[in-house]
């Protein structure tokens, strides 16, 4: 039998900024793949509206309202999870400006938010991972949401693109040293996906026909394409693949 293991039951994962977008499609993604769900965001009524739909899907699910850049908090709601095998580190932002015009408290903002609490959740998340007897024979997963703009520039990206090629930088740094651990960490890196956060960017319509320009497959990613990547990423059918990029861009990167 060749095919290898989509199936996640028995498995727990953890989903950040999991109320809208592309968090949410991950979240609802493992559940449908047999995962019981940790889902973290900002907004209440945002988690009750995922964790119901987690529910009918017969998985355990569970919500915390928390802001990610806040370590204490975060760490207090990692500590109390008995066991942790995924991790989809997913939640950031952008605040597009030209080079010559980005605000120092913007900057600051997105490193914060896209690095610097990306790398302690991952730590956190790690760490208790490591405690697991049996980790090396069950395996963990750690998986980056990065961007295309983590592998080419982009104009008014320069903060999102240092902050996403951090990423693509921290996960292969985290793979080695994860790796005796069997806890294998990747990044999947999408192109442009309608979401809440992108769809402001995209109603400036020469935006929106310079990037269809810029994609070969000619149309904007669908959530569920992202979602789909960051399961195998997740599963035991990527068991041999870590310190790697899974490109959902359409091509954006192969010119």
């Amino acid at each position: 039998m060749y095919l290898k293991n989509y199936n996640l039951k028995n498995k727990t994962a953890v989903v950040t900024g999991a109320g809208k977008g592309i968090g949410k499609a991950c979240a609802i993604a493992l559940a449908e793949a047999g995962a019981n769900l940790i889902i973290i965001s900002r907004t209440q009524k945002d988690l009750n509206e995922v964790s119901k739909k987690i529910k009918k899907l017969k998985s355990k699910c569970k919500a915390y309202v928390c802001d990610i850049t806040n370590y204490n908090q975060i760490k207090n709601i990692i500590n109390k999870i008995p066991k942790i095998d995924i991790l989809i580190n997913n939640a950031g932002n952008n605040i597009p400006e030209h080079f010559t015009k980005v605000k120092t408290r913007n900057m600051e903002y997105l490193v914060r938010i896209n690095t610097i609490a990306t790398f302690n959740l991952a730590q956190l998340c790690a760490l208790k991972m490591i405690k697991t007897k049996n980790r090396k024979k069950i395996g963990g997963a750690i998986v980056n949401m990065s961007s295309q703009m983590g592998h080419v520039g982009g104009p008014i990206r320069s903060v999102y693109n240092m902050t996403k090629f951090g990423l693509e930088g921290l996960t292969k740094g985290m793979s080695i040293d994860l790796a005796k651990f069997n806890i294998r960490v990747n990044t999947v890196c999408p192109t442009f996906v309608v979401t809440p956060m992108t769809k402001k960017f995209l109603k400036n319509k020469k935006f929106k026909k310079e990037t269809l320009n810029n994609i070969p497959i000619g149309r904007f990613a669908e959530l569920s394409e992202v979602a789909s990547a960051a399961v195998f990423l997740a599963s035991d059918a990527a068991s041999m693949i870590t310190g790697t990029s899974l490109l959902v861009d359409g091509g954006w990167t192969a010119k």
